[in-house]
C-alpha cells in the first residue's frame, strides 16, 4: 500500500472554511511523511536530552495528536491512549496510521461549510465526563501541535546525521525524487 502524502494534492478550486482546514491538514502529512521517511533505528532512539521525548516517542505523541483531528472531525470524543495502548505497534505501523488518519481528516473537511465546523467540538472523555471547547482549538492546539513536533522530528534527524531528502519542498509540496 502506497502511504498517502508522498505529495501534498491538488488544491481545491475555491476557498471555503472546509478546504482551507483540509489544506492545513495536508501540509502537516505532507511535512509528516518526510520527516518520518527512513528513519534508524538510532534516529529513532535519539533524545535531545535526559528529560526530553526520543523521536520515537514524539511520533506516539503525534499519532494521539492525530487521533484527536479525526475524532474532531466526525465529532466524537477523544479518549486518551496510555502508552500501553501503543506498545505493540511498531513505528512503520504508527506512521502509517497517523498518515492515514491525517488523510481521512483531510477528506472527512474538505466540503465541510462554516456551519458544519460551527457545530464541530473537540470533545476530551474522561470516565463519563465529557468536556467540550470549540472547533478553534483543533487549530490552535493538536494540529499545530502535530507540526510543530513534525518540526522537532526533523531537528533530530539532522543531528543524528539523517537530514530529510534533500528535494523535499514543503512551500511547493512536491518531492523530486
Amino acid at each position: 500500500m502506497k502511504l498517502p502524502y508522498q505529495q501534498i494534492p491538488e488544491y481545491p478550486k475555491h476557498y471555503t472554511s472546509g478546504a482551507i482546514i483540509s489544506r492545513l491538514i495536508d501540509g502537516l502529512g505532507y511535512r509528516y511523511y518526510w520527516a518520518t521517511e527512513n528513519l534508524t533505528k538510532t534516529d529513532l532512539e535519539y533524545k535531545p536530552s535526559l528529560e526530553g521525548y526520543s523521536t520515537y516517542q514524539t511520533i506516539e505523541h503525534i499519532y494521539w495528536l492525530s487521533i484527536m483531528i479525526i475524532n474532531t472531525m466526525h465529532n466524537l470524543p477523544c479518549i486518551r491512549l496510555t502508552p500501553a495502548d501503543l506498545s505493540t505497534m511498531t513505528f512503520e505501523t504508527l506512521r502509517k496510521k497517523t498518515l492515514l488518519n491525517f488523510k481521512k481528516a483531510s477528506e472527512q473537511s474538505a466540503d465541510k461549510t462554516n456551519e458544519n465546523i460551527g457545530n464541530l467540538n473537540v470533545t476530551f472523555r474522561k470516565e463519563d465526563n465529557d468536556t467540550k471547547f470549540p472547533f478553534w482549538h483543533i487549530i490552535n492546539g493538536p494540529i499545530s501541535d502535530a507540526l510543530y513536533h513534525t518540526g522537532q522530528i526533523v531537528s533530530f534527524r539532522r543531528t543524528t546525521g539523517n537530514p530529510i531528502h534533500p528535494k523535499v519542498s514543503v512551500f511547493m509540496g512536491k518531492t523530486k525524487i
